[in-house]
């Protein structure tokens, strides 16, 4: 069964990583998919050529999420080419780790910009589609750093604590529209930028989780299906913990 059949996604930052999972998983559910890279030009064709072949319509944008003007073009042309927006998810995110006594400004405002104001460029360059529309499903990822805190990630922490503040604001604002907005928090999912950490430091983490492995960017995936699709239909301003139990 194909849960997103015939719907239109835009996700932000999906050239590798949890965003190209979330990619893939939408379109296998029969969602055309409108995504964002930022500067992987070679792995951003060869998705959509992968996207493409499973017999949906896809097309990468290099975009610039945290751009403002960017952001609204890409609304613009994502409508042009595809006809609607029904689903927006905005995935793309930066670290910038250090302590907060060695943190400079500059690695302060960049985090907050590209994880916390790209989703208020994108959610405000979608809103008027989706209130024409009289419907969408917006998600927003954010952390379980963002619920719990981390030492190292007092920028990270911020911007993705700010983004559940400003997801269930939305969900207020925009329910009365049947727009819905959602949050989903990952724990430890394993992707190509852990593949590079220490093979102990990965062990140590696997053995705090409940479950006892880390994610998958399909785990994650899975779930952005059942927010964008009618299945969650009455769900919205929540935030969902992806983490294998980690913040039980």
């Amino acid at each position: 069964m194909k849960l997103l059949q015939g719907k239109t996604a835009i996700i932000t930052g999906a050239s590798r990583g949890i965003g190209k999972g979330i990619a893939k998983v939408f379109a296998q559910h029969g969602a055309n998919v409108a995504f964002t890279y930022s500067s992987s030009v070679d792995a951003a064709n060869a998705l959509e050529i992968e996207l493409n072949g499973l017999g949906i319509k896809a097309k990468g944008y290099q975009s610039n999420a945290a751009n403002f003007a960017e952001a609204q073009t890409l609304a613009e042309d994502v409508v042009k080419e595809f006809g609607s927006i029904d689903i927006l998810v905005n995935n793309a995110g930066i670290t910038k780790d250090n302590l907060l006594m060695r943190i400079s400004e500059e690695d302060f405002d960049q985090v907050i910009e590209v994880n916390l104001k790209s989703v208020f460029n994108m959610t405000k360059a979608v809103q008027r589609t989706m209130l024409k529309q009289r419907k969408g499903s917006i998600i927003n990822m954010s952390s379980v750093v963002g619920l719990k805190g981390n030492a190292g990630q007092t920028n990270y922490a911020a911007s993705k604590a700010g983004i559940i503040g400003f997801s269930k604001s939305v969900a207020l604002e925009l329910g009365s529209r049947n727009i819905r907005s959602n949050v989903v928090a990952p724990g430890f999912i394993e992707t190509e930028m852990t593949a590079k950490l220490d093979e102990e430091t990965v062990k140590g983490w696997r053995a705090g989780i409940p479950l006892k492995r880390g994610g998958t960017p399909d785990d994650v995936a899975n779930v952005c299906v059942f927010l964008a699709s009618d299945l969650s239909a009455y769900v919205t301003g929540q935030t969902l913990n992806v983490d294998g139990g980690m913040l039980t």
